[in-house]
């Protein structure tokens, strides 16, 4: 039986309106605009049967998790596997500081070759294969769960979403605050139904 995901960033943030590299910062909380894009998540998500709320543990992720299950009412479950890349040493930088200070690692993780940023990392830092092997680990684990669980919301984060979709043949390097992104996974085969 085929098991949908529906996996969204957060909302607008105080990082994102400051222009700071978020990471795994757990200080950045959602904005005004930040909530209001978490309602309209949970009124684009509800009536479309979803069963659980899996979410990032970061504030910002679980903010909008909250905000979003005010339509849906459904249990929440905190999976580290959805967590933020860990962008090391550059985390809470202002992006003019970190296009700065370390210009070509940040050059090449924002390359539209996707092959020549994979491996590549900021001092202390994880990668973007490391992070694609962490997602796609807890989906699996999601794809495994018990039989109930066929429609599932994912709060998460952008890189998560773009490795997701570059993983799936679309290349992206930005995905926008309360983007969802809806896959389904039959018989180990996962396509995307679609970006909302």
């Amino acid at each position: 039986m085929p098991k949908d995901f529906y996996i969204f960033r957060h909302g607008q943030s105080t990082y994102n309106i400051d222009g700071r590299i978020q990471g795994r910062t757990n200080d950045s909380v959602l904005t005004d605009l930040g909530k209001s894009q978490a309602l309209e998540l949970g009124k684009k998500l509800n009536g479309r049967g979803i069963e659980v709320i899996i979410s990032s543990p970061l504030t910002r992720a679980m903010q909008t998790t909250e905000l979003a299950n005010k339509a849906l009412n459904i249990p929440v479950v905190v999976d580290e596997h959805f967590i933020e890349v860990d962008v090391g040493v550059v985390e809470g930088m202002q992006y003019k500081d970190v296009m700065t200070q370390y210009k070509d690692i940040f050059e090449k993780l924002h390359s539209p070759n996707l092959k020549e940023c994979m491996d590549i990392c900021y001092p202390q830092g994880e990668t973007k294969r490391q992070v694609c092997k962490r997602i796609w680990q807890g989906l699996q684990n999601w794809c495994n769960c018990p039989e109930e669980y066929h429609k599932i919301a994912i709060s998460s984060h952008g890189i998560a979403l773009a490795q997701i979709m570059n993983t799936l043949g679309q290349q992206i390097n930005d995905v926008k605050n309360g983007a969802i992104l809806h896959i389904v996974e039959e018989n180990g085969q996962w396509k995307i139904i679609e970006m909302m």
